[in-house]
């Protein structure tokens, strides 16, 4: 049975071919850390991590390529950003279509005594923007929000967001973790104050490396989550005081970034455009695919209905099917694999009212084709129609 991977809002999968090679060749021929070592092969990876904050400085139009911090996740980089930010007393604004990454770090600082608000999305999850001025307090000292849904696909509107912190004077905070690599992100142009990315999803990376890139001079206004050896300044206790030191201490995942760089070359050569063009060209034809099974109540389409406004990411709930059993006969039965349940965002589901029962999530990546979404549509209806 030939398998169809839709499920590429949770990690993008195949990766591009260099992608493996390199973490292979860091790990067979490379070896070394950085920061740790007086010989060539630990100044040459150095000298390859470097070239990847740079890339990624300039895919996201960034202050500097020495402003690039790299974690393990984009969850790990939204807990240092709103852990080392955020202090009791503060009151920060979210969407409602929030992903567990920011609202359980929201959560628990709320215990601590920062304080937090929604501001409403419609159910098609678009942003009720003009609802933020209301909100607004005096501690007010953040806006924290995704760039696009992970549950539906829905963009929301960053660049008018970031207008609305500076009017205010409130940082704004970015998760990106649905957009990098597919969407354009430019933190000047957006007003975006600190960026959070993971690598395994547009950026083409493999799993286990993220990061973050700040503003010039965010730095100072943020105090580490994580603290340890980071190979230089090694005469002090003090953490270091400069970038990316102050974020990254222990051993870095030397060949995530490595093959992360890779995947980076092969977006710049790729283009993000042509990327975003394919993706939102089978979203197209599956929502088409899908609208008469819509009028028949055999599907529930969650979030937009056109392509415009968002990702290559389609959930559906199936009225008439459970959801798990459609999702395990799309897999046993045809060989699809999506994602069914409430994808750690029980928050966009309350807004898109999807909650409690959750949705099937298809998501359409680089190397899906036109025949992925017809075998997807054409099993889709077998299940829903019960043939």
């Amino acid at each position: 049975m030939k398998k169809i991977y839709l499920d590429n809002g949770s990690t993008t999968f195949p990766k591009p071919q260099a992608v493996p090679e390199a973490v292979y060749r860091y790990m067979t021929s490379m070896g070394s850390n950085i920061g740790r070592g007086g010989y060539q092969p630990a100044y040459d990876v150095e000298e390859a991590v470097f070239e990847t904050r740079q890339l990624l400085c300039g895919l996201f139009h960034g202050a500097d390529a020495k402003q690039v911090v790299f974690t393990k996740n984009v969850t790990e980089s939204l807990n240092v950003i709103l852990k080392g930010y955020l202090k009791p007393g503060d009151h920060v604004l979210v969407s409602s279509m929030e992903h567990n990454a920011v609202m359980r770090p929201l959560h628990q600082l709320a215990e601590a005594g920062v304080a937090f608000s929604r501001i409403p999305c419609r159910p098609d999850g678009t942003l009720i923007l003009e609802a933020a001025e209301g909100l607004l307090r005096e501690n007010t000292r953040a806006v924290v929000m995704t760039h696009a849904s992970n549950v539906c696909g829905t963009i929301l509107p960053i660049e008018a967001v970031g207008a609305f912190c500076r009017e205010h004077g409130l940082k704004f905070f970015v998760d990106s973790a649905q957009t990098a690599g597919v969407c354009p992100i430019d933190m000047e142009k957006m007003g975006i104050d600190a960026l959070a990315f993971t690598g395994h999803k547009g950026l083409l990376g493999p799993q286990g490396i993220g990061g973050f890139l700040l503003k010039r001079g965010m730095e100072r206004e943020m105090t580490p989550l994580l603290s340890g050896g980071t190979g230089s300044l090694s005469h002090t206790e003090a953490v270091p005081d400069f970038l990316p030191d102050r974020f990254e201490p222990g051993t870095m995942n030397l060949p995530g970034i490595l093959g992360l760089r890779a995947g980076l070359m092969w977006l710049q050569e790729t283009g993000t455009e042509e990327i975003r063009g394919h993706e939102l060209a089978l979203t197209a034809q599956f929502l088409g695919g899908l609208a008469p099974m819509e009028a028949d109540g055999k599907v529930k389409l969650a979030g937009l209905r056109g392509t415009a406004g968002r990702t290559g990411v389609v959930s559906l709930q199936t009225p008439e099917r459970e959801l798990s059993e459609v999702a395990y006969q799309l897999d046993s039965r045809y060989g699809i694999m999506t994602r069914v349940g409430l994808h750690c965002a029980p928050a966009a589901h309350k807004t898109l009212g999807t909650f409690p029962t959750g949705t099937i999530r298809f998501s359409f990546g680089w190397w899906n084709t036109p025949e992925d979404v017809e075998e997807a549509l054409r099993a889709l209806g077998e299940l829903c129609y019960g043939l």
